[in-house]
């Protein structure tokens, strides 16, 4: 017997997490008492609650299928989209420690801290709910696209529409693979650009899903919202401990299943072309290659400062070095998780070939094609389970910029319970704008590069708060203005104005161009004399086919069925790309590669620019409050509240207390002498990034 697609047994299982998750909320509600232990658990948690609440909030599933979705499009070196905060992991030791002694709410209570003005925290409330709801926008997309494949329909079921969009699609895999080999004439090529134009657009499919966008969103926000309420942030870290669980369970099942399927390591290596089993990219198709890797890392580093949990995780330690050892090791273990999600990339493409029709849908197609019954029951609560902690999270920090930093500025003055409904009854309003967000943006890989670059609208400013005196909130303003307006108010305009994303400068593709790759040998190689035998690895031309110069994914015709039809772009505008056109430089000669390097330099030397030069030609902030300000950040966590509250009252009397141990004592700059924990904490987390790189080099060899 099955549910829409699901044996009896799985649908057991999914039945018996709801009732469990919903009972967990209710016990929980019981001791939120206020907006403290809803919004920050009442800063009582410890280590092991802080490593969950961190792996919970870096590890859900949605990191899971959209790392193998880009492994299994770029090849290993896709693992970076996922892999690169591995190399911020050491400098977690020190910036979780500084938003758990500026001891504030949100991370907009940071600017009205810092400046003594109201605007800038506003501002970046409002900007924090933006980028809350696309993020839950992404984990609705995700959530969707991972189990849409699980949950199939037989081809008996399916409407005449839906059939006919398969056969194209098995129609456009055979094309397709005929082009890689000679290329196309006649009619067999323009039926091959119309049916290209069909996939691009998402059109074709391999297969007819019982789950529907609506009904999965709403349904799954319905259990977040039920859940969050009732229990806060206590909730989101009860859940976290067994979703760290799960999380693991569900990397790595699928490894034992797959590598069986094919043959094992031996047969993963056959059956993988050898340049999609290189970290650095060594195609030319590739984005992902040191000197992308290196731009993606530093825009990463900045936009990490802003990420939307940083102070209420951090706030919600009992003491530093709870916030230290939560935030490192949930780091290190999503790296060695994300290892997993690689190879679960790779067998995709040692199982399905390079032609998936939505590359988004691989972990679900993985789980339907390897997994038997009872483990698919564990995959889909260990998805949704993840949905939950990690939108629950996400929307306990929404909830409280709305409270604390729109709400009661305006309406200031009521009790505390007025505002604990206010902070509930934003939960579930966020949720469905997360909806809507889901149902407007559906690729997850481009949707997470946009976080990313977001962030670092707020990230840049954020860090240069807790390392320079002489930022002023004027520079800050300027710079928020117009990174936004770059970043992402010009691109989206341009995405919707269809004279502009349809105009034939700004639809340019790069230019076809023959590359090489190593390959191992297969039947039809020896009997054309390429090789001595089946598996000998041999250098093949390959087809490197053009893209998109200007729109994140894509340039399709605005009818795929008329090939006289204009060209339109598809996703966000890369406006930096465009910038540097305008500079004189051909940018349809260049690979994907460079592509990205060039947007994420621009991305995250603009912001940090503007920061400089406008503090530089504005008046410095009152120096007592700047003094004050990094007194108390230099202050450490109390080992009890009394004692806490003691040790702020005395740098705030005496705010030169600690300039002992800046390392430029006489200048603006606040870097700090390390003590012991300091230097051993950083040294050990440097050493463990280099293990986890040697490891994962290792594993990627093994069989060969």
């Amino acid at each position: 017997m099955t549910f829409l697609g699901l044996h009896w047994f799985d649908t057991l299982i999914l039945v018996v997490y709801i009732v469990a998750v919903l009972a967990i909320g209710e016990i929980l509600s019981r001791k939120v008492k206020g907006e403290n232990d809803f919004f920050l658990a009442g800063r009582k948690l410890g280590k092991w609650f802080q490593f969950f609440l961190n792996f919970g909030n870096m590890t859900d599933p949605s990191a899971a299928a959209t790392t193998a979705s880009s492994v299994y499009k770029q090849g290993a070196g896709g693992v970076w989209l996922g892999l690169i905060p591995l190399f911020m992991t050491p400098y977690y030791w020190f910036m979780n420690v500084w938003f758990r002694r500026v001891r504030l709410t949100t991370i907009a209570d940071l600017f009205e801290d810092r400046f003594g003005r109201r605007f800038l925290g506003s501002l970046y409330a409002v900007f924090g709910i933006f980028v809350t709801i696309i993020s839950i926008g992404f984990g609705n997309v995700v959530g969707l696209k991972t189990l849409q494949p699980i949950m199939v329909k037989q081809e008996s079921a399916y409407t005449p529409e839906e059939a006919q969009r398969v056969r194209d699609y098995h129609e456009f895999v055979q094309l397709r693979k005929q082009r890689a080999e000679a290329p196309l004439a006649g009619t067999t090529a323009e039926r091959y650009e119309m049916l290209k134009g069909l996939y691009d657009r998402g059109q074709l499919q391999s297969y007819i899903s019982h789950l529907t966008p609506i009904a999965f969103y709403v349904a799954s926000s319905a259990l977040v919202a039920i859940f969050i309420v009732l229990g806060g942030l206590k909730a989101s870290a009860m859940v976290d401990g067994l979703q760290a669980v799960l999380v693991i369970v569900i990397s790595l099942i699928l490894i034992p299943f797959g590598l069986a399927k094919i043959g094992g390591l031996a047969g993963l290596h056959a059956k993988v072309p050898e340049h999609m089993m290189q970290i650095f990219g060594a195609s030319g198709a590739g984005e992902y290659t040191w000197y992308s890797i290196s731009a993606f890392l530093l825009v990463s580093f900045l936009g990490i400062h802003a990420a939307h949990g940083n102070m209420n995780i951090s706030g919600s330690a009992k003491n530093e070095l709870a916030a230290r050892l939560g935030a490192v090791s949930g780091g290190f273990g999503k790296r060695f998780m994300t290892i997993g999600w690689c190879f679960c990339g790779l067998i995709a493409i040692a199982l399905y070939g390079p032609n998936l029709s939505d590359p988004d849908q691989t972990w679900g197609l993985l789980t339907r094609t390897l997994l038997p019954v009872g483990l698919v029951g564990v995959m889909i609560i260990g998805i949704l389970g993840g949905k939950l902690a990690y939108l629950g999270a996400v929307s306990i920090v929404t909830s409280a910029l709305v409270v604390k930093n729109l709400y009661e500025p305006l309406w200031p003055g009521k009790s505390a319970r007025h505002y604990m409904i206010v902070a509930r009854a934003t939960i579930p309003v966020v949720l469905i704008l997360g909806i809507g967000v889901a149902l407007y943006l559906t690729s997850a890989v481009a949707l997470l590069k946009f976080i990313i670059a977001l962030q670092v609208t707020w990230g840049a400013p954020i860090m240069m708060i807790f390392i320079w005196r002489r930022l002023t909130e004027t520079a800050v303003r300027v710079q928020v203005i117009v990174t936004l307006l770059f970043i992402g108010v010009i691109p989206w305009v341009v995405s919707a104005v269809p004279s502009l994303r349809q105009s034939a400068a700004l639809t340019e593709m790069t230019k076809e161009r023959m590359g090489e790759a190593r390959v191992r040998a297969d039947a039809a190689d020896v009997t054309a004399g390429r090789a001595a035998a089946v598996g000998t690895l041999i250098t093949k031309p390959q087809r490197i086919e053009p893209v998109a110069v200007f729109f994140e994914e894509g340039v399709a015709r605005v009818d795929p069925k008329d090939l006289s039809s204009p060209k339109s772009g598809v996703g966000r505008f890369n406006i930096e790309i465009y910038l540097v056109s305008r500079l004189g430089v051909d940018v349809t000669t260049l690979s994907p590669a460079v592509l990205l390097t060039l947007r994420y330099v621009v991305d995250a030397v603009l912001p940090l620019f503007l920061l400089v030069v406008v503090s530089l030609l504005t008046a410095p902030t009152d120096p007592l409050r700047v003094a004050r300000f990094h007194a108390r950040l230099k202050t450490p966590v109390g080992a009890t509240p009394e004692d806490d509250v003691v040790a702020v009252a005395a740098s705030a009397a005496k705010p030169d207390r600690f300039d002992h141990t800046k390392v430029f004592p006489r200048s603006n700059w606040e870097f700090t002498k390390w003590d012991r924990q300091d230097f051993l904490g950083f040294m050990g987390c440097c050493a463990f990034v280099g293990f986890i790189l040697i490891f994962f080099k290792a594993v990627l060899v093994v069989g060969s």
